[in-house]
């Protein structure tokens, strides 16, 4: 059933009296002039509403990315971009000895090359001099190594909330499939089961609220083997790019078909790199929009090539107030008015466009085991809202529609 524009129910609620009256003798008819004058001045003030709203949310994310940074000042630093990032270190792909040599005498130290076999890449961590920002120590490398890829390690945020509000324990409400499907986040608690979990930040693995919550959800849809690499455990500086890689080439070498992630960050050339790495090995990477609103710049990894870009409705099948955005929109999924588990298996309350991003994966993974076209397979499931067609809101349409979690 096509959904009803607001501006068409508006008019509707507004007309509906007026057509009550017609033809009841010695009643006055408003003067159409004044409802649409009526109808003008709600629409401007629904308009102006949301974009307050919008505006507030891109606030917000610059006033969180200031205390975080404030905070966390000996580990979170801001690249050039103004963007979050690990202090005091930056990134070099493929560089070979003597650019190494050339960044050492300018007094950066190595202090590791990480192999990416998986995902055919070489990444190089130096350290900053002391005497230099994040950000002018990009630009004094890119100008040392013009033919180099340089990027700082930016930070990626879960995006989604966790709800504190614990209910009883339900039954998980199973799944189906065999397709090896991968996840990166925090790791889940005991309380729900996965193949295997590995770290990629400093105290990881270790058990999050959101790492269960996502883990509890895909888990409700998909039966075959879930793989997790934990990427934040209890590092400040969780979430960066190249922990995120390395997470990445774990699940592609450990056979991962479908990798389902619930981050959000900046445009990173290492993650780029990596996603198009799994890429070339046949994974499909699925991501969330995040929850910065649609004034938020455009969300990565969502905004990747190829990456299946998800965002999220509530119990009522409308799209989610803070749903950010990316460079393009693949499907939607429930992401508020359902439940999952926290690190201590409580039942919990949870909102955002994190939680739709799994219920996709998993109806993608079940796509991929039916063997021929993915793409088709979901697009048939898909339910179209909104405009006719795929649309900037709602994506290709709405995919685990009656999903409520576990």
């Amino acid at each position: 059933m096509p959904r009803i524009s607001p501006l068409f129910a508006l008019f509707a609620a507004l007309a509906a009296p007026l057509a009550a009256q017609v033809g009841l003798p010695g009643v006055q008819l408003p003067r159409v002039g004044g409802v649409l004058g009526q109808v003008g001045e709600l629409v401007d003030d629904t308009l102006d509403r949301t974009d307050r709203i919008a505006r507030d949310l891109a606030r917000d994310r610059l006033r969180m990315i200031d205390r975080l940074v404030r905070r966390h000042g000996d580990a979170i630093a801001l690249d050039a971009r103004g963007e979050p990032a690990r202090w005091g270190e930056v990134l070099l792909m493929d560089a070979g000895e003597d650019a190494l040599a050339r960044a050492g005498a300018a007094g950066f130290v190595l202090l590791e090359t990480v192999e990416l076999a998986d995902l055919g890449m070489r990444v190089s961590r130096l350290r900053v001099p002391a005497a230099l920002e994040l950000g002018e120590a990009e630009r004094v490398l890119e100008r040392l190594l013009p033919s180099v890829t340089i990027a700082p390690d930016n930070l990626h945020f879960q995006s989604g909330d966790a709800g504190p509000v614990p209910l009883a324990l339900a039954a998980a409400a199973g799944g189906a499939g065999r397709t090896p499907v991968g996840m990166i986040d925090g790791a889940p608690g005991r309380s729900v089961t996965v193949a295997a979990t590995r770290g990629f930040a400093d105290g990881a693995p270790y058990p999050s609220n959101h790492g269960s919550a996502v883990a509890s959800l895909l888990a409700s849809q998909h039966a075959g083997p879930i793989r997790v690499a934990d990427v934040y455990g209890t590092d400040s500086a969780g979430g960066n790019a190249l922990a995120i890689a390395r997470g990445l080439g774990w699940l592609v070498g450990q056979g991962s078909k479908v990798v389902t992630i619930s981050l959000v960050g900046p445009r990173n050339l290492v993650l780029e790199r990596a996603i198009a790495g799994a890429r070339k090995r046949g994974v499909v990477v699925v991501a969330a929009v995040g929850n910065d609103g649609p004034a938020a710049p455009p969300a990565y990894p969502a905004s990747y090539d190829g990456v299946v870009a998800v965002t999220a409705v509530d119990g009522k099948r409308r799209a989610l107030i803070e749903a950010g955005r990316a460079l393009h929109l693949d499907y939607a999924a429930p992401g508020a008015d359902i439940h999952g588990l926290n690190a201590k298996g409580k039942r919990i309350v949870l909102r955002g466009t994190s939680f739709a991003t799994p219920l996709v994966a998993a109806r993608l993974a079940r796509a991929i085991e039916r063997g021929g076209d993915w793409r088709r397979v979901l697009d048939s499931e898909a339910e179209d809202l909104g405009k006719k067609g795929a649309d900037p809101v709602y994506g290709r349409g709405l995919l685990c529609g009656s999903c409520t979690g576990r």
